[in-house]
C-alpha cells in the first residue's frame, strides 16, 4: 500500500506545556506528522516526568502523553530564553501554552503582545478557568474541575460521590484544543492570518456534561447518582453472576422481550404492567432488580455472556487494566505497537484514527533537553554560543 505523508507534516508546533491537558493535545498532532517541540525547564523538565516510575522507569503520564516530540529545555524566564524562543516562534506555525495562570502574559508571550510579531502565528492558551473572569488566576487541577463542572455530582452512588478514574477534564480540554487548532489551521489556509484560540478546562468539561445539563433544565432535579446504573434506563449497568460482574444494557422493547424469553426464561415479566415501557421499569428497578440478580446468580459471566450475545443483547466483561492489554479485538487490529524510550521499547496504543492514507507517527519519548543541539544549530547558533547557553544555564 502506498501512504501519502501525514496530514501535519511541515506544520511546527512550539509547545510550553505540562502535566496532561497540554501534552496530550500536541501528543495528537505529533500522531498525525506535525513537529512538536516541547519547552521544558532546564534541569528539572515537564513535572509529569516525576509523578511516578511505573513504565520501565519512568512517569506513566510522561510516556502516555509526549512521544514523538522533540525536547528543548530552555529558561524562558531569562532574556537569552524569551530570544531563542521568539526565533523558534519566526519558524513555527502552532505556540501552544497551558502555564500557570498568567504567565505566558508576564513573559510576554500572550496573543496581544505575539500577534504584531508574529501575524500568521495560531496561539492557543489552555488554562483552568479561561483568560479573563473572576476565576482566572485559580489553580485547576484535574478534581477542582471535575467539581466545578458537576461532574461529581452525579458520578458514584447515592452515598459517596467519586471521582472520574482518568484525568477527564484534561483530557476534555486537550481534546477541545486539538480540534481547535485544526480548525484554525485550515482557516488559515483561507484568510491567510493566524488565530487566538483560549480553552479552558471547566468550558470543555461543561461542554462534555450535556446530558446531566439539559436533564436538569430550568431548575428540574439532577440526575441520582446511580453508581454503575443508568439514571433513565433500566435494566442497564452492573450486576454480579456468579463468579464475576458484567455490564449490559436493554435499549428497546424487542430486546426487553427477548431478555425476559431467551434469557431470564420468565415470559410473564412481558406482560407485567409494572415494566411495559423503559420508564416503568426504571420508576419499579426496585421490584425488578431481585428478579435479575436471582437468575444472573446461578450462571457464570461466561454463560451469561453468551447467551447475551446469542441474542443480540448489547453486553459486556469487567475488564481488568492487565486483561485490556490482551484484549482479543485489540490485538486481532493489531492496535499496539513499540514506541522507543530512553530506557527501551514500551508497547503502546496505536491512535484510534484509522487513515488508509497515512500511517501515524508514533516518534519516541525524548529525554529532557535531548534535542538542544539540533535546535540551535538549525536557528543559527554557533557551537560557541550553545556552549555558552549551557554553562549559562540558558538551556
Amino acid at each position: 500500500m502506498n501512504l501519502d505523508r501525514a496530514p501535519l507534516t511541515g506544520i511546527t508546533v512550539v509547545a510550553l506545556e505540562h502535566a496532561i491537558a497540554g501534552p496530550l493535545c500536541t501528543k495528537q498532532l505529533a500522531d498525525l506528522g506535525a513537529r512538536i517541540i516541547k519547552i521544558e525547564r532546564p534541569q528539572a523538565g515537564d513535572f509529569a516526568r516525576d509523578y511516578d516510575t511505573r513504565t520501565l522507569g519512568q512517569s506513566s503520564h510522561f510516556v502516555w502523553a509526549n512521544r514523538g516530540k522533540l525536547s528543548f529545555s530552555l529558561n524562558i524566564k531569562s532574556p537569552e530564553g524569551i530570544k531563542i524562543l521568539k526565533r523558534l516562534l519566526k519558524e513555527s506555525d502552532v505556540l501552544l501554552q497551558n502555564l500557570a495562570p498568567g504567565a505566558a502574559k508576564r513573559l510576554g508571550l500572550d496573543y496581544s503582545s505575539l500577534h504584531s510579531q508574529f501575524p500568521q502565528l495560531i496561539l492557543c492558551d489552555i488554562s483552568g478557568y479561561g483568560q479573563t473572569g473572576p476565576y482566572k488566576d485559580k489553580k485547576a487541577y484535574d478534581l477542582l474541575i471535575q467539581a466545578e463542572s458537576g461532574l461529581l455530582a452525579v458520578t458514584g452512588t447515592e452515598q459517596n460521590i467519586v471521582k472520574s478514574g482518568i484525568s477527564i477534564a484534561d483530557i476534555a480540554a486537550g481534546t477541545q484544543a486539538n480540534a481547535a487548532i485544526l480548525a484554525a489551521i485550515i482557516q488559515r489556509s483561507k484568510v491567510n492570518k493566524g488565530a487566538h484560540i483560549d480553552i479552558s478546562m471547566l468550558e470543555a468539561m461543561v461542554e462534555w456534561m450535556g446530558f446531566p445539563l439539559n436533564y436538569a433544565h430550568n431548575g428540574q432535579a439532577q440526575p441520582e447518582r446511580k453508581g454503575t446504573e443508568h439514571p433513565t434506563i433500566y435494566p442497564y449497568g452492573l450486576f454480579q453472576c456468579k463468579d464475576k460482574s458484567i455490564v449490559f444494557g436493554i435499549q428497546n422493547e424487542r430486546e426487553w422481550n427477548s431478555f425476559c424469553t431467551n434469557i431470564l426464561a420468565k415470559d410473564n415479566l412481558v406482560d407485567d404492567i409494572r415494566f411495559a415501557s423503559n420508564a416503568l421499569r426504571s420508576q419499579n428497578r426496585e421490584s425488578l432488580k431481585p428478579l435479575i440478580k436471582e437468575f444472573l446468580l446461578s450462571c457464570t459471566a461466561e454463560e451469561v455472556i453468551k447467551k447475551l450475545d446469542e441474542h443480540k443483547i448489547a453486553c459486556a466483561k469487567v475488564n481488568h487494566i492487565d486483561e485490556v492489554w490482551q484484549h482479543e479485538q485489540l490485538r486481532f487490529l493489531k492496535k499496539f505497537a513499540l514506541t522507543k524510550s530512553p530506557n527501551g521499547n514500551i508497547e503502546t496504543m496505536l491512535p484510534p484514527g484509522n487513515s488508509n492514507l497515512f500511517e501515524p507517527n508514533m516518534g519516541p519519548i525524548p529525554e529532557l533537553g535531548e534535542h538542544n543541539k539540533l535546535l540551535l544549530e538549525e536557528l543559527g547558533y554557533t557551537d560557541k554560543e550553545i556552549e555558552d547557553f549551557v554553562l549559562s544555564g540558558v538551556v
